[in-house]
């Protein structure tokens, strides 16, 4: 007999350890739904025998979304890509993907939703991510071509939405890039921030399983305090006790050549929307719950980068 105790069934589109290990940990059957074998094997271990299971979906795919929720109580849709892609635009991901999910949810009576946004989501920014996280909902024609936040509130009135700060850990797109031999910049380090640690978003999401009071709320999730790029990158120098080559490349160059680049290569480089994001700083919005309202006190990425690089 298995140690662990069923509370309900859950799936988790695009689960990493950020959120598997909280949620299997307390007894929950995952179904994590994915793409490629080499990217879920090492979620097994997560939970105990038979509490996590895989099935492979297909963003497209209506049918294999459903199956992916059919016997869901909680669903988390963490689905979202920094870049487009020749398979998915930025739009293909964040808006028409979370239309499916949730008309699945709909359709089997799945009331409990949790999405995973992004900070900055905002209809009108320069920067494509960000508008195709949110938009207004003006009119049918409007919600049609929409973006993912409201696409999710206007299908289930009490989804929960969840806006992180960037995130470091283990594997990062922060700490790692910021110690990599050398990157390119646009705007010499000076976006603002507030960094969060994966730890504390993961014991978020696991609270809003259970607390009935998250439903239909609106959270940003950030760390304690605010911090440029150039800090956070005199820190990582300060750890790995090298100095990192960075870039600066005009922002009229760098975006057209990363647009090219994203295009033509088949891995990760850098796109032009990642170009623009460096000159948004982040916003928080004042009206949205925060870890407090959790009972999570956040961490701070000064007493975290020894850890995470050495």
């Amino acid at each position: 007999e298995s140690t662990w105790f069923v509370l309900s069934n859950l799936s988790a589109f695009r689960a990493n350890e950020l959120n598997s290990l909280y949620i299997a940990r307390r007894g929950c059957t995952v179904v994590i739904p994915f793409r490629e074998e080499m990217s879920k094997r090492h979620l097994k271990v997560a939970g105990d025998l038979g509490k996590v299971n895989f099935v492979e979906f297909d963003l497209r795919n209506t049918a294999s979304i459903e199956s992916c929720v059919r016997h869901a109580d909680v669903v988390y849709n963490l689905i979202g890509r920094n870049y487009p892609t020749k398979n998915f635009s930025l739009y293909d991901v964040h808006v028409e993907g979370t239309q499916r999910i949730t008309e699945a949810l709909t359709k089997y009576d799945v009331n409990r939703y949790i999405h995973v946004s992004s900070y900055n989501a905002n209809s009108v920014s320069l920067s494509e991510f960000y508008a195709s996280k949110q938009i207004p909902a003006l009119s049918l024609k409007t919600y049609l071509k929409g973006r993912g936040e409201e696409v999710a509130r206007h299908t289930i009135a009490g989804a929960t939405l969840v806006r992180p700060s960037p995130i470091f850990g283990f594997e990062d797109n922060i700490l790692i890039k910021l110690a990599s031999s050398i990157s390119f910049t646009a705007n010499n380090m000076q976006q603002r921030f507030w960094p969060v640690h994966s730890i504390d978003v993961g014991e978020a999401l696991e609270r809003m399983m259970y607390d009935d009071s998250t439903v239909g709320q609106t959270f940003e999730l950030h760390g304690p305090k605010e911090y440029t790029m150039a800090q956070i990158k005199a820190m990582v120098d300060r750890e790995i006790f090298k100095q990192r080559w960075h870039v600066n490349i005009p922002k009229a160059v760098l975006k057209p050549l990363a647009s090219t680049l994203n295009r033509f290569l088949w891995w990760n480089t850098l796109s032009a929307d990642e170009v623009e994001r460096e000159f948004i700083n982040q916003t928080i919005d004042p009206n949205a719950k925060t870890f407090k309202d959790l009972g999570i006190n956040p961490g701070d990425i000064y007493n975290f980068t020894y850890h995470y690089l050495l």
